[in-house]
């Protein structure tokens, strides 16, 4: 099913949410967010982008190479995934609705067909960035007292780029731009991506505590079939994360996560 936007009207009230995030991916928002997610009061809304399940059977490379990745036969990837971002989400305590819009692996097999095709700038015929710009306006229009939490971009790919290059048009007091934590636990990845926007944003650290923590090393967890490819297992996302949030505490006792905002 191919969601419009305007469909998010009638699903979700979305007057009611003060917190948005655009995950581009079944995962991302967990990642990036979800200690945020968890340690607020208010309650909060996760919209999933690509989570629709393709429609051709032929496959290009990199969706064949994924496939095996996650131990997944391609008629049973998005009915698993979507089972662990549900899972997540009920750990997270965060409201979420699905835009069931293709991977870019499904939208455009043919451009976006290797690792070094799918970690680049969208093309500009590339559907999801009118999606993502309708998503956007309808957003800032239907969810007045609301943050909208975009990716930074950090690690280039596609999907995640085309959600930051199409928000960066908007009322920037009505963003928060999050770090895209698979890849900004690299060395030097945030840098780099931050070096490429420019001077124009400004870090604000969220912090929170064990308890809320621990809910986000759940909800990530609950990603079973992503484990091994992003970080090696279990244990080892769960000593990555939380090295990386501890840092980011700035010596405070806790953790933290970063968001850049438009200066």
């Amino acid at each position: 099913m191919n969601t419009r936007p305007t469909d998010l009207v009638n699903r979700v009230d979305l007057a009611r949410y003060t917190r948005v995030y655009l995950s581009p991916h079944l995962d991302d928002a967990a990642l990036s967010c979800g200690g945020t997610i968890a340690a607020s009061p208010d309650r909060a809304l996760v919209i999933t982008l690509c989570t629709a399940p393709p429609s051709e059977t032929n496959f290009n490379a990199v969706a064949v190479e994924f496939h095996a990745e996650w131990g997944l036969a391609p008629d049973e990837v998005l009915r698993v995934r979507r089972a662990e971002d549900a899972e997540a989400m009920t750990i997270l305590g965060v409201d979420y609705v699905y835009a069931d819009w293709l991977d870019a692996i499904y939208r455009m097999p043919e451009a976006y067909h290797s690792r070094a095709t799918l970690y680049r700038h969208p093309l500009s015929d590339d559907p999801l960035l009118p999606q993502v710009r309708d998503l956007l306006a309808l957003l800032i229009a239907h969810a007045p007292q609301a943050t909208i939490y975009v990716p930074l971009g950090v690690g280039h790919h596609v999907d995640h780029l085309a959600v930051f290059e199409s928000a960066v048009a908007f009322p920037p007091d009505r963003l928060a731009f999050y770090e895209d934590i698979n890849y900004a636990l690299l060395p030097g990845a945030v840098e780099q991506r931050l070096a490429e926007i420019g001077p124009t944003l400004v870090a604000e650290y969220l912090a929170f505590g064990a308890s809320s923590f621990q809910k986000k090393i759940a909800a990530i967890a609950a990603y079973r079939s992503q484990m091994e490819a992003l970080f090696g297992g279990t244990v080892a996302m769960e000593a990555a994360i939380a090295a990386y949030h501890a840092m980011l505490a700035q010596e405070r006792d806790g953790y933290a996560e970063r968001i850049w905002r438009i200066a």
